[in-house]
């Protein structure tokens, strides 16, 4: 199995590092990270640029592929074909904050594997819960384990078609955790703040800050799961359809008066239709 192992801290995490260890137990391994750390850059596609890419070495000797562009363009890079051989399964991180909840449109390290999906390429999106941004001294070791638990798991069991995995471990000791659990996206709490400052110039600038973010920690959400000293996986899709409110928007009384122009001349659907015709789509 070949693993295309990515990040969104950067070449030089440690978390980076230890997941390529961990994942090379199971497969054979090619790196493409960034090179400077994109957390918070969300899924990204460059195409006003072009993307740069070197030749370099982790910390443990092992070699590896950097770019300028972002986490998700690295995967980009390597399933189009700067790797030579297809790519059987991406996994990304190892990401030293939790990613739950709305953090998953944020987050980098989530979105590389929302990248692998759109390539129907298995994925997995794995972080620590170790409550810094910082890369100072965390111990990635439970989390690779976790993570080679799962990918082997993997192997086993096919994930559904268009299903990648969100993998979020508490920050405990290993004779702590209870567990893994299986969840939904929890409710994430954030706690933003605006910093207005000004430049030696006079002119303003804006830093975008606040306390780390918290959550409600719900029985069977990922929030909740960590609370309670426990692995979550969820698992996600990219398809973000409120189906249920297809078919409640029907009775919003959409008038045949109200129908779109097109071009100066009234479009021949009537809003209630274009509903009807998309319940119709999507009933089994």
């Amino acid at each position: 199995m070949h693993i295309l192992v990515t990040n969104d801290d950067g070449i030089t995490a440690p978390g980076l590092l230890a997941l390529v260890q961990a994942m090379r137990q199971v497969g054979e391994v090619s790196v493409i990270a960034p090179d400077h750390d994109w957390s918070g850059g969300g899924h990204v596609k460059t195409l006003k640029r072009p993307l740069r890419v070197r030749q370099v070495k982790l910390a443990d000797g092992t070699a590896a592929l950097t770019s300028d562009g972002a986490p998700s363009d690295c995967v980009a890079l390597g399933v189009m074909g700067l790797l030579p051989k297809k790519v059987d399964l991406i996994v990304s991180g190892i990401n030293p904050m939790a990613n739950l909840g709305q953090d998953v449109t944020y987050s980098g390290t989530v979105t590389a594997a929302m990248e692998g999906i759109i390539w129907h390429i298995p994925s997995i999106a794995v972080s620590l819960d170790a409550g810094r941004s910082d890369l100072g001294d965390i111990d990635y070791d439970m989390a690779a384990r976790v993570a080679r638990f799962v990918v082997r798991t993997l192997t086993q069991i096919q994930l559904p078609k268009g299903i990648f995995l969100n993998v979020n471990v508490p920050y405990i000791p290993v004779d702590h955790l209870k567990g893994i659990r299986l969840t939904r996206q929890g409710q994430r709490v954030y706690r933003d703040r605006l910093d207005k400052r000004q430049d030696p110039r006079g002119n303003d600038y804006y830093w975008i800050g606040g306390d780390v973010p918290t959550g409600v920690p719900e029985t069977g959400t990922d929030v909740g799961a960590l609370a309670q000293g426990y692995v979550s996986i969820t698992p996600l899709q990219l398809d973000l359809t409120a189906y249920s409110t297809l078919s409640s928007m029907a009775v919003w009384g959409w008038a045949q008066e109200d129908m779109l122009p097109v071009n100066g001349i009234a479009d021949a659907l009537s809003l209630s239709q274009i509903v009807a015709g998309l319940e119709t789509a999507v009933t089994p």
